[in-house]
């Protein structure tokens, strides 16, 4: 999730099983069989084979922009999508998307109306991994577009063009993927916004090769001209950031096309976060501003845009790479204080249970962690699936009948999609937990490792059914409230006056009922009582972070100053004896 849910609305691809020459299909069936094909080749010219990946095949009903662009969760907006797996794929060979394939939004080529159609094919292609524990996987390596496949430099897509589609005739489509997404050029380094990269050999010796961590780096007003301070560090974690974000030194620009909000319903929304932007710079470069370093982390992982900053089976030990390799590297190279009574980590959504995470797992490291919105911090309320008490995701089934799961809602209660089309069109953006999609990522984070190397299946992704094994694995590594506890003794002490939670009671992902078991937790707790807070905001959606005066639309934008007036009486309370209070006051 990011601040707007980046459930990734352009991750969609197909899941199928026919076999054609050298291209190697894997997925489940569907005995629902058309007999048109779609028949997908590469230009070798674009890129020698032979090649690993996913093949996605959008067909759109309109040209509001490119189809590889118009897949998404809500089925009533979602172009329709299929994938297919390729192994060792040869230019010229055919891989083959017929019939049997797996779809979202319809589940079969069959039930598609014939009709006129815009369709593309993109290829995601993967890398071979030869992990430390012995397996060996393929996996999308992101390449500075944070995990988007639709966008990922280097992948092959073909052309879209027009044409008529009738599932019931036989017949087959030829496409050629003859474009190659171009590179990102990484961002430069300003007065107040540097960059870093490093080598972690942590993630190195668990992947096999070499893996880097980077950060954008805001530094205070002065950093230059006062080489004697020393300052504290607020980390500000979230989905994968293309630069730091929020952060405009120049007014907005007058010439800007309005651009209108259909989330916040408000016109030339675009304006007022240039607005915002520069009054963070304003404010930022104030006399009486406290001067911080700010830090946004890149971390992106084979599996998605960030890598939920813990240690996992399946990712590697990204906490530790982070916590003891870059943030103590970005410290040193930016004149950080460097104890943790001096960090602080703050986000919202992913970066809200990121946030949490990082306290609650590396309590004397950080001294408070705001989090806003976070997903899911009790797996009783996976948003609305009870992972231990259910036997499937989709559906509450009861003796005579069922009913499906939501997965969205907007602040009245209205429905988009459900839990089933979210993980539906996982299941056609790839498989083996490698959609880059959200609940593959809590996937890819939480689950053990299976024998393929893999993560382990924490449900049937075409069915729901859980499996309680994988549950159990979940709670014990990953459930937070059930973390804190079950290790309340041990860690408690630590943790006094370090945790805010904040939720809107119409969170759109409903992240607030796990809110409600956690605060029902820490309140009942006194040996020591926590001593922070959990907070809600009324008729507020994903992503309310504490702030009672303005809206969503707006509060979103200043992440990076409402929780300071917090955490500098956080530092006055607990700085420890001797602390550098003063050389970052100037």
């Amino acid at each position: 999730m990011s601040l707007s849910r980046a459930r990734i609305p352009f991750s969609l691809v197909l899941l199928l099983a026919t076999a054609f020459a050298s291209c190697t299909p894997t997925g489940e069936t569907n005995d629902a069989a058309s007999p048109l094909k779609f028949a997908v080749r590469y230009d070798g010219e674009l890129r020698p084979g032979p090649l690993d990946g996913r093949v996605i095949l959008v067909i759109a009903a309109d040209s509001e922009s490119e189809p590889r662009f118009q897949l998404r969760s809500e089925p009533a907006r979602s172009a329709q999508g299929f994938g297919l797996d390729v192994d060792g794929w040869v230019a010229g060979d055919a891989a083959v998307i017929g019939g049997e394939a797996f779809g979202h939004p319809l589940e079969r080529l069959s039930e598609l109306p014939a009709g006129e159609y815009t369709v593309q094919a993109v290829l995601n292609l993967y890398e071979t991994y030869e992990l430390a524990s012995g397996h060996t996987v393929k996996l999308p390596p992101d390449r500075g577009e944070g995990q988007q496949w639709n966008r990922k430099p280097g992948n092959l897509y073909s052309t879209p063009r027009t044409v008529r589609i009738d599932p019931a005739r036989s017949a087959t489509i030829e496409i050629m993927l003859d474009q190659v997404i171009p590179e990102i050029d990484p961002p430069e380094d300003t007065r107040y916004i540097r960059h870093v990269r490093m080598r972690s050999e942590l993630l190195s010796r668990f992947w096999g090769r070499d893996m880097y961590v980077g950060a954008h780096v805001l530094v205070p007003e002065g950093f230059d001209e006062h080489p004697e301070a020393r300052y504290p560090l607020m980390v500000f974690h979230g989905h994968f950031p293309s630069d730091f974000g929020g952060f405009r030194t120049e007014p907005p620009d007058p010439d800007l096309e309005c651009q209108y909000s259909e989330r916040f319903s408000l016109e030339c929304y675009n304006r007022i976060v240039q607005q915002e932007a520069y009054d963070l710079y304003q404010r930022w470069i104030s006399p009486d501003f406290p001067r911080f370093l700010a830090i946004e982390i890149q971390h992106p992982t084979p599996y998605y845009d960030d890598s939920y900053a813990v240690n996992s089976a399946s990712q590697g030990p990204w906490g530790d790479a982070l916590t003891y390799e870059l943030i103590p590297y970005i410290e040193e190279q930016f004149r950080g204080i460097g104890e943790g009574w001096a960090r602080f980590t703050y986000g919202g959504s992913t970066g809200g249970w990121e946030a949490l995470a990082v306290q609650v797992f590396y309590p004397d490291e950080y001294n408070g962690a705001f989090a806003a919105c976070p997903d899911p911090i009790d797996f009783r309320a996976y948003e609305l699936v009870n992972i231990y008490e259910n036997e499937n995701a989709y559906f509450d089934i009861g003796p005579f009948g069922r009913i499906e799961r939501p997965a969205h809602r907007d602040w009245l209660g209205r429905i988009a999609y459900t839990v089933r089309n979210e993980n539906h069109l996982e299941l056609v953006s790839g498989t083996k937990s490698r959609s880059g999609g959200q609940w593959d990522i809590w996937e890819a984070t939480y689950s053990p490792q299976g024998d393929d190397g893999y993560p382990q299946r924490l449900w049937d992704k075409r069915t729901g059914q859980i499996d309680s094994a994988v549950a159990e694995y979940w709670k014990e590594n990953y459930d937070l409230r059930y973390i804190l506890e079950r290790d309340w003794a041990e860690i408690g002490p630590s943790l006094v006056g370090k945790i805010h939670i904040y939720a809107g009671d119409m969170d759109n992902y409903y992240l607030n009922d796990a809110a409600y078991l956690m605060e029902e937790f820490l309140e009942s707790t006194t040996d020591p009582y926590y001593a922070g807070v959990v907070d809600y905001g009324d008729r507020a959606e994903h992503c309310w972070n504490g702030d009672h005066v303005n809206s969503n639309a707006i509060s979103r934008l200043r992440y990076n100053t409402m929780y300071l007036p917090l955490i500098l009486e956080r530092i006055r309370q607990s700085a420890p004896a001797g602390a550098d209070l003063t050389s970052w006051r100037y």
